[in-house]
């Protein structure tokens, strides 16, 4: 922490050197009109549009052209180039897992998909997957609680999926890439317009990969196998004073398996041959409305219904859950004060096939149904030209838990020529424990899921100090530092206890209090002779404690770095990027004292290199080698997977606490398991693609080669 006091008091410096030589506003308004000062709009931190340097909550904005210099089947992988953000494991055997944002797990993290959360507990499993990246106009990331703005699931941070706008979309875009595994993933789009009132724009994803490989030899598929298809469908409707009407709706279906490598469809469910098999079937609606008033009253809505069909070995997991979402916001400027105001309403029903949704007191089985219901409102004060104050408070009643309260604070101040921005925000955050996602990490790693008592809500508080400092070198050359030091600090922590019965993942409100804590730094280079760099680096430190003792979370890194460098040869219309990341060693489950595998990762990195070449009719190819260390969980560990040999626990004797007993078929005292995961266990391969944009209009066929 002290490196990140001192990195903030020299940027803070620099920018009172640069105040004091401020030259005059209108060469500077020139410069910036050369050099793009990466001042787009935003719509995640307030719930607004906004210019991202007004805003006074710090947004990381991340456009379509990032993502293709590593292209990924699903935005889930791509999100592993973004600073303080890794997509993480949690089964070495289905590959579900979760986004942590800041070192905080998936819970913790909201996603919206054009600002609407219709994701719900598998959301970063299953709403981060599917979605045609050629309909994608750019990814929102706020970091730091904002369930001021948008309740509980918004503690750690949100992700916010912006989709183009039909009007700004290719006539037809189609993008193809297949790797040297055996992977083929497609992207198809296109917009249409009906009569002068509508436009539409419809998209495709589709995905296949079927060929298993077992490089570590343990008899366990490396990657799990998958078939998904996702339509998206979105529609734009002209109105009267321009007042919005859009919505929404898209569906997803996946068929994945992982596994011992003889199995087959036949064995789903049972304890034969060890497979991991999931189907999931999901649908979402959601849209705009606003109100034909004069004052600015707009309805957001949106509905979505998840079934998922998955066994786990012999386990099987039916669940059902559907939600339904409502928001009536107000928004009105009162000369100084913008105000925001809004009224929301959440609705949840819940059902499977565990002891989650059983009756204590009648037996049987009882669907959960949770009513959520909740008022907000934010005034963002204009103090002066180079300073605001955003004040939020937030009440919502939740039909188990009862009244919770959150509220936030947040000041912004600029230089006149906006090359130095301080943000300071403080604010609360809230989080229930979600069953669809606790339950569903337990079943993954193949053990009993148990919650101890009635889990009470967490709260957290949230201290955030960002500033953001622009250098303009001559007419065509930008460098941007943006530095952040956070705190957070949680009670009733909804912990999972891996480590006292290997065959359970315990639930339960810490005794104590987590922390959640460190610094951020994002550098962006961007000259103009076809060189751009971003680089940032992280330092974490997450812990609980409790009766003065200090743990380690379990699965996070205390540093971690990335970096996309990309250069073009501008008459050659050639690109070449390096894309890469580096994360240093994670603390990991251990099954026993005896358990040979390492305590602790390895410092580990995946880096990977793509070379584009762009036509003159919005043609390009592109091709590549990912992970080009060749690096994978397995180096330097004796197996990943415990006990792959045994996978129902037949030949595993219990003592009577139901610990895994030391036994000449068992000289560690394992039990079956595939949680031991912390990376991608796939190698090194190369891939190679295609992708065709074509606009109605004879735009510049470069930009369009390049979108």
């Amino acid at each position: 922490m002290k490196l990140s006091i001192l990195l903030f008091l020299s940027l803070f410096m620099c920018s009172l050197m640069d105040v004091s030589a401020q030259t005059d506003t209108l060469l500077i308004k020139a410069k910036e009109s050369k050099v793009n000062p990466l001042d787009e709009v935003v719509v995640s931190g307030t719930m607004k549009e906004v210019s991202k340097l007004d805003s006074p909550v710090p947004v990381e904005i991340y456009t379509a052209k990032f993502f293709n210099a590593n292209p990924t089947p699903s935005l889930f992988d791509a999100l592993q180039h973004i600073n303080g953000v890794r997509p993480q494991l949690n089964c070495s055997i289905c590959n579900t897992g979760d986004i942590h944002i800041n070192g905080l797990e998936g819970p913790y993290t909201m996603v919206l998909i054009d600002g609407m959360p219709i994701v719900s507990g598998l959301s970063t499993v299953y709403g981060l997957s599917g979605i045609p990246q050629s309909l994608i106009d750019r990814v929102e990331i706020v970091k730091g609680p904002s369930s001021t703005l948008y309740g509980s699931e918004a503690v750690g941070g949100l992700i916010n999926i912006i989709t183009k706008q039909p009007k700004d979309a290719p006539l037809v875009s189609a993008d193809m890439f297949s790797t040297s595994w055996g992977e083929v993933n497609t992207d198809l789009s296109g917009k249409f317009n009906v009569g002068s009132k509508a436009e539409s724009l419809i998209g495709v994803n589709y995905f296949n990969y079927q060929h298993p490989v077992d490089h570590n030899h343990d008899g366990f598929t490396d990657v799990t196998l998958q078939n998904r298809v996702s339509i998206f469908n979105k529609w734009n409707f002209k109105r009267k004073q321009e007042r919005v009407f859009s919505f929404a709706a898209r569906f997803i279906h996946e068929n994945r398996w992982g596994g011992e490598m003889d199995w087959e469809r036949k064995f789903r469910g049972g304890n034969e041959v060890y497979g991991e098999s999931i189907y999931t079937s999901r649908w979402e609606l959601f849209g705009n409305y606003q109100l034909p008033v004069k004052e600015k009253i707009v309805l957001q809505f949106s509905v979505n219904g998840h079934d998922q069909n998955s066994v786990y070995g012999s386990t099987s997991y039916l669940a059902d859950q559907y939600i339904g979402f409502g928001q009536l916001t107000w928004n009105k400027q009162i000369k100084k004060h913008d105000l925001l105001a809004g009224l929301t309403y959440r609705y949840t029903y819940y059902d499977d096939n565990t002891p989650a949704t059983a009756s204590a007191v009648h037996g049987g089985n009882q669907p959960s149904h949770v009513n959520l219901p909740g008022v907000f409102v934010q005034d963002e004060i204009t103090i002066s030209q180079q300073s605001k104050l955003l004040l939020g408070i937030r009440y919502d009643y939740n039909s188990i838990h009862g009244s919770i309260l959150t509220p936030r604070i947040n000041y912004k101040w600029n230089s006149l020529n906006k090359n130095n921005i301080l943000r300071v925000s403080v604010g609360n955050g809230y989080r229930v424990a979600n069953v669809f996602t606790e339950d569903h990490a337990a079943l993954t790693g193949a053990r009993e899921v148990v919650f101890l008592d009635n889990l009470r809500p967490e709260t957290s508080w949230n201290g955030n100090i960002n500033f953001v400092k622009k250098f303009y070198i001559g007419d065509h050359d930008f460098i941007g530092l943006d530095g952040t030091v956070f705190h957070t600090y949680f009670n009733n922590k909804i912990v999972a206890d891996y480590l006292t019965n290997p065959n359970q993942i315990i639930y339960d409100n810490l005794d104590g209090h987590a922390v959640s804590q460190g610094a951020s730094l994002n550098v962006d280079f961007t000259f103009g002779n076809g060189l751009k760099i971003l680089m940032g680096a992280t330092l974490l430190d997450v812990y609980s404690k409790r009766a003065g003792i200090k743990e380690r979370q379990l699965f996070t890194e205390k540093f971690t770095g990335v970096w996309n460098v990309g250069y073009t040869f501008k008459n050659l219309g050639f690109t070449i990027d390096y894309t890469g990341n580096l994360y240093s060693p994670m603390k990991l489950p251990l099954l026993s004292a005896t358990d040979p595998r390492k305590a602790y990762s390895p410092t580990w990195s995946i880096q990977n290199i793509q070379l584009t070449k762009a036509f003159q009719n919005g043609l390009s190819i592109y091709g590549g080698v990912k992970n080009l260390l060749n690096w994978t969980p397995n180096k330097g560990n004796p197996f990943i997977i415990a006990r792959a040999n045994d996978p129902f626990d037949k030949n595993v004797q219990f003592d009577n606490n139901g610990q895994a007993m030391v036994t000449p078929e068992n000289p560690y005292g394992l039990t079956f398991d595939p949680t031991y995961i912390y990376g991608p266990n796939q190698g090194i391969r190369g891939f190679l693609g295609i992708k065709y944009n074509l606009y109605r209009t004879a735009k510049n066929p470069t930009h369009a080669a390049h979108q």
